[in-house]
């Protein structure tokens, strides 16, 4: 497998519902469907969806989703879901739903008419490990929770939790104002502090483009998903990597200091095999949310990173 494709398999979560797509529902299932069908599907991961929408959601995407009888047949969609924060209790009656969602697309009949589609995961927002503890005692087991860290937030007790919990860390890698852009010290420190508990991560805004780079648009630099997840699998491969050291993998902008070889991926003096990347990958640097799922391989493509497509993904 190509060295780009096994660091970033399965690693987009499709958030076109979000900024700055903020695509209606409609054309968002729809991309979905047809990314899940393409050439490119290997890089794709779950649809992101908030809870509150589940209503529109089931109503837009009954033409698209894999519809058998066969529980054996065509893989579900994977949807990954937005919840009130911990702290509020509204997030209760969300957890209920999305349980109620699970059991009626597991019905053999519901789905022979309407398609398939489960909730593996579940995001949120914690201040504290109560919060966090409160939360997962009423997660299914088969849900992998995910709990947002404030990038400003010591993360060391909130991560001390999760990793006692089974539960992964997100942290917030952009959005539309510099202020909502963490810094490389922040980001390092987080990863940090994910790799020495053993938490798994996910990031989520501002990983469009594959290395760090000035966003005029925004008015501040943003990290690429490159950067992210090399420092992720990097970091998972090698524990006594420093926070400076994390921080210089961040924040590179030249995509030729990635050296994807036949063997496995360097940068400077850091090296991880494929296999160990794939470890990396399952078992820490889980997924990016972007709302372009297009742009990431646009950019991969044109900096000779991937072949062009056998049948190019329409606009």
């Amino acid at each position: 497998m190509h060295a780009v494709r096994l660091l970033l398999a399965s690693s987009v979560d499709y958030a076109g519902l979000f900024p700055p797509a903020k695509l209606d529902m409609h054309p968002t299932v729809k991309n979905f469907a047809r990314y899940r069908a393409g050439p490119d599907a290997w890089m794709l991961a779950s649809l992101i969806v908030p809870v509150t929408r589940f209503p529109e959601f089931v109503e837009e995407a009954d033409p698209y989703l894999p519809k058998t009888a066969d529980v054996e047949g065509d893989e579900p969609w994977s949807l990954s879901v937005l919840v009130a924060p911990a702290s509020d209790k509204i997030i209760l009656q969300d957890l209920e739903r999305i349980e109620r969602f699970n059991e009626r697309m597991e019905d053999r009949d519901f789905s022979r008419a309407h398609g398939r589609a489960r909730i593996d995961t579940i995001e949120t927002k914690a201040a504290s490990g109560k919060e966090i503890d409160r939360v997962l005692e009423y997660v299914h087991d088969d849900i992998f929770a995910y709990f947002e860290i404030a990038p400003d937030a010591d993360p060391r007790g909130l991560v001390t939790v999760m990793a006692s919990l089974d539960a992964g860390a997100k942290i917030r890698t952009g959005g539309l104002t510099p202020e909502s852009h963490p810094t490389p010290e922040q980001l390092a420190r987080f990863l940090k502090v994910c790799r020495a508990a053993e938490v798994p991560f996910k990031a989520t805004a501002g990983l469009h483009h594959p290395c760090r780079h000035l966003a005029t648009d925004v008015g501040c630099m943003q990290f690429g998903f490159l950067n992210v997840f090399a420092a992720g699998v990097l970091l998972w491969d090698n524990d006594q990597m420093t926070e400076t050291e994390i921080e210089e993998i961040l924040t590179e902008e030249r995509v030729t200091a990635f050296e994807f070889g036949p063997t496995g991926l360097a940068y400077r003096k850091h090296f991880i095999r494929f296999d160990q990347i794939a470890v990396a990958r399952e078992r820490f640097a889980h997924s990016f949310g972007s709302c372009s799922f297009l742009e990431p391989l646009a950019d991969l493509r044109a900096l000779g990173l991937l072949p062009v497509a056998e049948e190019e993904v329409a606009p």
